[in-house]
C-alpha cells in the first residue's frame, strides 16, 4: 500500500489497501474471528429467514431484478446477485442477532458477509479469497463509520456506510484495481440511503418497522457503485476528506496493521445492543440470589443515554417493537429466562405479564456510564423484591472483545437460534462447512447455503 500523504483523497488509501487484501491471507488470529463471524452471520440469516420481512425481501428482490443462478439463502430460489444479497442481509438482519462494532456504533457483518458469499461462486476464488474479503470489508466499513462527524452526519445508522464495506467486499473478491475501487466507494458513499428517519439517532419515533438500518439497500448500493465505477462513472473522490464529515486521520489510522473484524462483538440475545448490559446484569442477579419473577416489584437499569432513545415499547406490536425495547426485553428475561431471546418469536406478543413487569422497569442515565459510551455501553441494575433489593455490578455486555464468545459459544449460538429451521445433521454440515475454510475448503460450504435444511 502507498505511504499516505496528505494530497491523496483518503478513498485512494482506502482503495489500495483493499486491493492489498488480494496479496497474501488473513492472518490466524484475524482470520479465526472472520470464521466466527462466518457462522454467527449465517445462523442469524437462518433464524430470521421465516419471517415476513426476509419473504418480502425475497419476494421483491426477484420480481425487480429478475432470475438468475445467485442462491437465495436456505431455499431451492435463484435470482440475479443483487437480489440474493437483498435477500440474504435482510434476513442476517432481520432479527437483530447479528454482530456489530463498538466503533462503527452499527452492525458491518448483515452487510460484508452476505456481499462475499453471495457472490463467491461467481468469482473464481479460493476460501482464503473469501476470507480476505471479509476482513476488507469489515475494516473499510467499520473505519468510515467510526470517522463520522456527528455534526455533519447526524445519524448513526448502518446504512449511512454499509454501502463502502460492500464495495471493499467485492472489491477484494473480484480483485479491482485501485482506481476503479477508489471511484466505487466514492459513488458508494453519495447512494448511500440517508437513513435519517430510522433508529435511534432519526427523528422517527416508530421504531418498530422492518427497513430498520437499511442495511440490504445498502449492501445493494455498494454493488451498484461497483458495477457503475467498472463502466466508466465517477464520484466524489474527496468524499472522506472534509472534517466537518469525516476525521481523515481516524479512517486512517493503523490502516494495514489493525483489523477492525478483530473489534467485533457478538449477541447473544435477539435485540439491540444497547439493551444487553441491562440483561446480564440481571441475569447476574438471578443467578447469584435465585430470584423469582413473581417476586419482583420493580427494576431499575442505569446505563447510557442512548438506550433511552430506543423505542421502549411496553406492549410491542411485532418483533422489531420487541428488539428496541429495554423493559419488555428485561421483562422476558425475567419471566421466560435467557432461552426466550435467543431469538425472540411471535408467542411473546401481546403476553400481559411481559407488560405488567415492563411497566415497573425504570431507566435512568447515569453520567458516569454515559461519559464513556460509546467505547464502552456499560449498566447497572437494581432488582426490588417484596423482601430485599438486589444491586448488580456495574458491567458492560458478553460478546464484546473483552468478554468474547469464542468459538463454542458461537457455535451453541448456532445450533440453538436454528433449531427450528434446521435438521441437526444440515446444523452440523454448516458449522463443519464453516470450519473447513480454514483448511482451503470453499465449494462444499457454499453448497451447503443453497438448499432448505
Amino acid at each position: 500500500m502507498k505511504t499516505p500523504t496528505n494530497s491523496m483523497y483518503t478513498t485512494h488509501l482506502l482503495a489500495e489497501h483493499v486491493h492489498s487484501f488480494s496479496s497474501a491471507p488473513p492472518a490466524v488470529g484475524t482470520r479465526d474471528t472472520a470464521l466466527r463471524c462466518i457462522l454467527d452471520l449465517v445462523g442469524a440469516a437462518v433464524a430470521g429467514s421465516a419471517l415476513q420481512c426476509s419473504r418480502a425481501a425475497r419476494d421483491s428482490a426477484a420480481a425487480l431484478f429478475g432470475k438468475g443462478e445467485a442462491a437465495i439463502w436456505m431455499t431451492d430460489r435463484t435470482v440475479m446477485p443483487i437480489a440474493a444479497v437483498i435477500a440474504n442481509a435482510t434476513a442476517a438482519s432481520a432479527l437483530d442477532l447479528d454482530d456489530g462494532h463498538r466503533a462503527a456504533r452499527g452492525h458491518p457483518g448483515a452487510c460484508v458477509v452476505p456481499t462475499v458469499l453471495t457472490l463467491a461462486p461467481f468469482a473464481s476464488v479460493s476460501a482464503d479469497d473469501v476470507l480476505s474479503a471479509i476482513v476488507s470489508g469489515y475494516d473499510v466499513g467499520v473505519r468510515v463509520a467510526a470517522a463520522q462527524n456527528a455534526q455533519g452526519i447526524q445519524t448513526r445508522q448502518s446504512g449511512r456506510w454499509a454501502a463502502l464495506a460492500a464495495v471493499a467486499a467485492a472489491a477484494s473478491l473480484f480483485k479491482v484495481e485501485p482506481p476503479l475501487i477508489a471511484q466505487a466507494l466514492s459513488i458508494a458513499g453519495v447512494l448511500a440511503p440517508n437513513q435519517q428517519a430510522n433508529g435511534s439517532s432519526g427523528y422517527s419515533r416508530l421504531t418498530g418497522n422492518d427497513v430498520k438500518e437499511g442495511i440490504p439497500w445498502s449492501a445493494a448500493t455498494g454493488l451498484m457503485a461497483l458495477d457503475l465505477a467498472r463502466n466508466g462513472y465517477t464520484g466524489p473522490e474527496d468524499l472522506l476528506d472534509h472534517p466537518g464529515y469525516y476525521d481523515r486521520q481516524r479512517i486512517l489510522e493503523g490502516l494495514g496493521q489493525r483489523f477492525e473484524i478483530c473489534g467485533t462483538y457478538f449477541k447473544p440475545y435477539a435485540c439491540c445492543r444497547y439493551i444487553h448490559p441491562a440483561l446480564d446484569r440481571l441475569f447476574d442477579l438471578v443467578k447469584v440470589h435465585e430470584l423469582r419473577a413473581a417476586d419482583i416489584v420493580s427494576v431499575e437499569v442505569e446505563t447510557f443515554g442512548w438506550a433511552l432513545k430506543l423505542g421502549n415499547v411496553l406492549s410491542p406490536a411485532n418483533l422489531v417493537d420487541i428488539q428496541y425495547s429495554l423493559p419488555y426485553c428485561v421483562a422476558i428475561a425475567a419471566i421466560d429466562g435467557r432461552g426466550a431471546l435467543a431469538p425472540v418469536s411471535e408467542s411473546l406478543l401481546h403476553r400481559r405479564d411481559l407488560t405488567e413487569l415492563a411497566r415497573q422497569v425504570r431507566i435512568t442515565v447515569n453520567p458516569e456510564i454515559d461519559a464513556l459510551f460509546p467505547a464502552e455501553t456499560l449498566a447497572k441494575v437494581t432488582v426490588e423484591t417484596r423482601r430485599h433489593k438486589y444491586v448488580s455490578a456495574l458491567d458492560g455486555p458478553s460478546g464484546d472483545p473483552q468478554r468474547p464468545m469464542d468459538w463454542h459459544a458461537i457455535e451453541e449460538k448456532f445450533l440453538r437460534v436454528t433449531r427450528h429451521a434446521l435438521s441437526p445433521s444440515k446444523q452440523e454440515a454448516i458449522i463443519d462447512g464453516v470450519l473447513g475454510l480454514a483448511g482451503g475448503e470453499l465449494d462444499p460450504f457454499l453448497r451447503l447455503l443453497r438448499f432448505p435444511g
